[in-house]
């Protein structure tokens, strides 16, 4: 079975070494440009380009899909590409995390499967694994669907379930369903190569939408309760990180702790900073122990050792 792999980051590529590795011939694959990165904002190509440049599998990177676009020079690429497409013998194409929009003379080519990293119909869209975190959700998982044109609505190939640990933060929980979903993209992929694959809708009641994160979000109000901030930052670890103002400085929180004990504090004041309680600060409603915490052009340090560059007796977060 041939199969065109369409995707960017690290997620889209544990994906397409899977595959690759499970014997699928990959005739083409399809990722976004290559985008200025690092201190130097020189050019870097995807985790999935160099995994396929590395495999000397031939890549196309594509402004975009559309060929309906009122950018000549999108529209020009559009049609380039999707001639490429039709002059490329598949039988289907795998999509994760790509970043693009499929149009339906894409579609319209071959079977389309998405990797998706949520439990359909919860959280379509762009952000799944950090709106689950920041909302509470017991569990997430993975749904592999067949691709239509509405916002991940197609029907469902396949789908597995993930709980969601108490210090699970987007990076840790990434990785877990990355490696869940190549797994699983490879069993779909196989049961379509044996034409034992079924399609299910999905349900209608209990859709939600994953919006994109916004580093403005990413600004922490200690008036919301402790228990709310604590998912949000491990909701925004590692982007954009969660982040509040002391002493007028901006220092980026990256794990912490939710405490039971109340206080009559304003939320924001720091209740302790020493080597014997951490710092911990009061919300809302109830307290967060932060436990690693980082300054503007600093490391990623422990409390304690935070502390001892930066002493937070008797100041607030803002």
């Amino acid at each position: 079975m041939k199969i065109v792999f369409a995707g960017t980051p690290e997620f889209a590529a544990v994906a397409l070494q899977a595959l690759h590795q499970a014997g699928f011939e990959i005739p083409l694959v399809l990722t976004q440009p290559d985008r200025p990165a690092g201190r130097g904002m020189h050019l870097q190509p995807s985790a999935v380009k160099q995994y396929a440049v590395a495999h000397n599998i031939p890549v196309a990177q594509p402004l975009s899909l559309r060929m309906d676009s009122k950018d000549p020079q999108l529209a020009a690429e559009a049609k380039e590409a999707h001639e490429r497409l039709l002059a490329t013998e598949y039988d289907a194409m795998v999509v994760a995390a790509y970043g693009l929009i499929l149009p339906r003379s894409t579609l319209d080519i071959k079977p389309c499967i998405n990797i998706h990293g949520s439990l359909l119909p919860r959280w379509r869209g762009a952000a799944p694994i950090h709106r689950a975190i920041e909302a509470g959700d017991a569990e997430t998982g993975v749904t592999i669907m067949q691709m239509e044109e509405g916002l991940d609505t197609g029907p469902m190939l396949l789908i597995e379930r993930l709980p969601i640990g108490p210090h699970d933060t987007t990076g840790l929980l990434h990785d877990k369903l990355a490696a869940m979903g190549a797994a699983m993209c490879v069993k779909v992929m196989q049961k379509m190569e044996q034409g034992i694959i079924e399609a299910v809708p999905q349900p209608e009641a209990g859709v939600t939408y994953a919006a994109k994160i916004s580093k403005e979000e990413a600004a922490l109000d200690f008036t919301a309760s402790a228990q709310e901030i604590g998912r949000k930052i491990r909701a925004f670890n590692p982007f954009p990180g969660a982040h509040a103002v002391v002493n007028g400085v901006t220092i980026k929180l990256w794990q912490a702790e939710v405490l039971d004990a109340d206080s009559s504090a304003p939320a924001g004041q720091v209740l302790a900073a020493d080597a014997q309680h951490g710092i911990v600060v009061a919300c809302g409603s109830g307290a967060l122990r932060l436990t690693e915490l980082q300054k503007p052009g600093g490391k990623r340090l422990p409390a304690a050792e935070f502390i001892k560059g930066f002493p937070l007796d008797s100041l607030r977060f803002d």
